[in-house]
């Protein structure tokens, strides 16, 4: 009776499981519309995102200005990097702005092939400044753009009462402090007029002259285009591209730039999918010649493992697949079947030795679980310092690595054990559905310690 119910325990974790890996897989490669909404699923695997050498995009490099003077040259790349990725990831959240060696910066955006796009956001970069006198730069109380932290396209209540589009600047705590002193002194004096350079402090670079006509205390303001000549939104839209390109703390200048297409992107992508389906058939295949049920187990726990993978390569927002992030999901694969074969190999030793089925599989567990462990967690710090130190391509592999690594662990110590482990009520004692091989059989015989003689 106690067996039975066992067996039925079984049965159903099996059901159980296998119907949440049905679903698993449907919601992995379906697309389809929900009812009653306008929303479509795409699947998993349709909304990862995808890397410049997969999706196609542009990729630009730009270098610091060798002919500015910067007394801190790497805080300031640093804070550069900081401004063109909040720029640039507000409209294009799968870009990736990275610095390249001592004085570049590489900005790379897939799914774009118009670079002119991404030179509008950026602008021409150049150095800001807000001044009170016309043509002298004072840079104790006057602003420069590192004492902006954003600036954004916004709209107030123009002369008309109805809201009209304007450029927000908010400043930095030091920036507000200076913007206040300055239009306090403008307005003291009577000039009423901030005047704003792109670049240099020289005629040439002269950009605007604002008219403030009241201290503004705070760590922003609003500019607007004037009651007589009001903004369109896309006039804002230019001119906080125009400010914001003023405040990079260094001035670049352009140096590459590269369109990628996304035709050999999706050519590699295809031809990675085919062979990664072969190499699933042919390793199942094997681990069942190898090992019998264990091993329709292990590819059952597989394909759990991929449907687990694809999931949280699209659920980890800063995820991004590219060719070395594929090899590196290949390497996981073949590190999760290792482990598995390790596992079924301590069985095979413990059952050769002498013992049951049941007591082989809870040793082979048990001898297996430190070899996994360190090898894995060998793996997983090695993808951690890769992550931190390497560049994009070094990094999309290490993070894709590091996922399928802790997954493996994650199939093998727990999935493969349970799924084991409702298996043995149904085959406690027939090694040869497991493709066991033959146990050695030890003849004991009993030696008479007195009198020198053995007994048969």
């Amino acid at each position: 009776m106690a067996r039975s119910r066992v067996k039925r325990n079984s049965i159903l974790n099996f059901v159980a499981v296998a119907i949440i890996t049905v679903i698993g897989i449907v919601l992995s490669v379906c697309s389809f519309d929900i009812p009653f909404t306008n929303y479509t699923y795409n699947g998993f695997a349709n909304s990862i995102s995808l890397g410049l050498d997969l999706a196609g995009g542009i990729s630009v490099v730009y270098e610091c200005d060798d002919s500015a003077v910067i007394t801190n040259l790497d805080e300031a790349m640093d804070a550069t990097v900081t401004r063109l990725t909040n720029t640039i990831t507000a409209e294009y959240s799968e870009a990736t702005i990275m610095r390249q060696g001592t004085t570049k910066i590489r900005i790379e955006v897939p799914s774009v092939t118009d670079a002119d796009v991404i030179f509008d956001m950026i602008g021409q970069p150049k150095p800001l400044h807000m001044t009170y006198t016309k043509g002298i730069f004072d840079e104790k109380t006057d602003i420069m753009g590192s004492d902006i932290e954003d600036v954004q396209v916004s709209y107030q209540k123009g002369s008309s009462g109805e809201y009209e589009p304007g450029v927000s600047i908010k400043f930095t705590k030091e920036g507000a402090t200076k913007f206040a002193n300055l239009t306090g002194k403008v307005v003291e004096d009577g000039t009423n007029e901030i005047h704003i350079y792109l670049g240099e402090v020289s005629d040439d670079n002269f950009f605007q002259t604002l008219t403030c006509e009241q201290k503004i205390v705070g760590d922003s303001t609003f500019i607007s285009g004037g009651a007589e000549n009001p903004f369109t939104y896309e006039q804002a839209q230019e001119y906080a591209m125009q400010i914001m390109s003023g405040t990079y703390e260094v001035p670049l200048k352009l140096v590459e730039k590269s369109v990628v297409s996304a035709t050999l992107g999706t050519e590699a992508l295809k031809l990675a999918i085919i062979g990664g389906f072969v190499g699933l058939v042919l390793i199942m295949l094997i681990m069942w010649w190898r090992y019998g049920d264990f091993g329709l187990l292990a590819g059952f726990a597989l394909i759990m493992y991929l449907v687990l993978m694809l999931f949280f390569l699209q659920a980890i927002s800063f995820v991004q697949l590219t060719l070395p992030g594929l090899a590196g999901i290949i390497l996981s694969i073949g590190m999760a079947v290792d482990g598995t074969v390790i596992i079924f190999e301590r069985f095979r030793e413990e059952y050769k030795s002498g013992k049951k089925i049941p007591l082989a599989v809870k040793s082979g567990f048990k001898r297996a679980f430190w070899p996994i462990f360190d090898s894995n967690i060998t793996t997983i710090l090695t993808a951690i310092v890769l992550y931190i130190l390497g560049t994009a391509s070094i990094q999309g592999f290490a993070i894709t690595l590091l996922i399928g690594i802790v997954l493996s662990m994650f199939m093998n110590l727990v999935i493969l054990r349970f799924l084991v482990k409702w298996y043995l009520p149904f085959n406690s004692v027939k090694g040869k559905k497991l493709h066991l091989p033959k146990q050695v059989r030890v003849v004991k015989e009993d030696v008479a310690v007195e009198g020198g003689q053995a007994n048969d």
